[in-house]
């Protein structure tokens, strides 16, 4: 399969400049976006709303955003928030505002872990996806 080299490039570069494996990154891209490398994917995620963001009371447009996963990552709406970011969260699925967000947080998952990546995987996904890790570095070969 081949993926878009402008972004390949791209997710590389900021994944460098987060200090991430860059091949991990892409494969987090490729594993996350629908379909591969699409930086208009999102996808709504309810359970994540009536977990996470319902309790924090804000508008409904706020609300749903930050229950919407966004971009090449899908990064959450409220983990981008809670990371510090103030835009406007669709332009999150602007590719280079995207990565850097969500580079920042698969960092922040990666740290957490203790530099376990299997660890780190399991949390950015949340659990939802028992094989999400296996899933994520069975792609690693696609970006070395």
């Amino acid at each position: 399969m081949t993926f878009p080299a402008d972004l390949v490039a791209l997710a590389k570069a900021t994944a460098a400049k987060h200090n991430l494996d860059p091949a991990l990154v892409c494969s987090v891209v490729e594993q996350e976006s629908f379909p591969p490398w699409n930086p208009w994917s999102m996808r709504a995620e309810p359970a994540f709303d009536a977990r996470y963001v319902q309790a924090l009371h804000k508008t409904p447009t706020e609300e749903w955003a930050r229950s919407i996963s966004w971009g090449l990552m899908q990064l959450m709406g409220e983990c981008a928030r809670e990371h510090g970011y103030t835009g406007y969260l669709p332009e999150l699925c602007e590719p280079a505002t995207g990565l850097e967000w969500g580079c920042v947080h698969l960092a922040a998952k990666l740290a957490s872990a203790g530099g376990d990546i299997s660890k780190g995987l399991e949390m950015w996904n949340g659990g939802a996806n028992p094989t999400y890790a296996s899933e994520v570095l069975a792609r690693l070969k696609n970006y070395q």
